[in-house]
C-alpha cells in the first residue's frame, strides 16, 4: 500500500505542495497533520505507524515533515524497516529499501540536525547581545489574575503548586516563574 505522512507546523500553513509532490505516487491514504515536528509524539505519526504493514511504502515530501533530530529520524526508520514498510523522501529522492538510501538517509538527517543546531545557537547569540543592549523582555508577561489571593494559599499551605497553577490556568513552569518574581519583588521592597 502507499501511503504518505504530511505535517505542517502550524494551523495557518498550508500543506497543499506536499499535497501536490505526492501525485505521481498513487498515495491509498494519507495521514495529515498540523503540529510541531519537535515532538515525536504526534497523534498522526503515531497512527501510520501502527497502520503500516509489511510490503508498504511511506513517502514524506522530505525528512524534516518526518522528524527533526537525526535520532528521532533513525528511531522512526528503524520502527518502519523492523515492519518491512520502506520509506521513500521525495525531496531527497531516497528510498530507505536501498543500502545507498540507508547511508544517504543517516547522512542526510545528521546535516540537518547540525544546521537546526547552529540556528538555535545563532538565536541564543542573538538573545544575548538584545538583552546585554537592554531590547530583549523575553516573551509578553501573561496577566494572572488572582495571584497574590492564591500564593497566600499556597504558602499557608491550604493548596499545591499544582493545585494553584490549575487554579490560575498556567503551567507550573509559569507559576515558578512568577513566584520566583514575586518573591524577588517583595525582597527588594524590604
Amino acid at each position: 500500500m502507499q501511503l504518505a505522512y504530511i505535517r505542517v507546523s502550524t494551523a495557518e500553513q498550508n500543506e497543499a505542495r506536499q499535497l501536490e509532490a505526492m501525485r505521481p505516487y498513487q498515495i491509498e491514504k494519507y495521514f495529515t497533520e498540523k503540529i510541531s515536528g519537535k515532538d515525536a509524539n504526534r497523534p498522526k505519526l503515531q497512527e501510520l505507524l501502527e497502520f503500516a504493514r509489511e510490503g508498504d511504502t511511506v513517502h514524506v515530501h522530505d525528512f524534516s515533515r518526518l522528524a527533526r533530530s537525526t535520532k528521532d529520524l533513525l528511531d522512526i526508520v528503524e520502527t518502519l524497516t523492523q515492519k518491512g514498510v520502506t520509506l521513500v523522501s521525495n525531496k531527497e529522492n531516497i528510498d530507505t529499501g536501498t543500502p545507498t538510501g540507508k547511508l544517504m538517509l543517516t547522512m542526510i538527517g545528521a546535516i540537518a540536525e547540525f544546521e537546526r543546531a547552529c540556528i538555535l545557537d545563532r538565536q541564543r547569540e542573538g538573545i544575548a547581545i538584545a538583552k546585554r543592549d537592554g531590547k530583549y523582555t523575553g516573551g509578553k508577561q501573561k496577566r494572572v489574575h488572582g495571584f497574590e489571593a492564591g500564593y497566600a494559599r499556597y504558602k499557608a499551605r491550604e493548596i499545591t503548586k499544582a493545585q494553584l497553577a490549575k487554579e490560575l490556568h498556567i503551567s507550573r513552569p509559569t507559576l515558578d516563574k512568577r513566584i520566583k518574581e514575586y518573591e524577588a519583588d517583595k525582597e527588594a521592597e524590604q
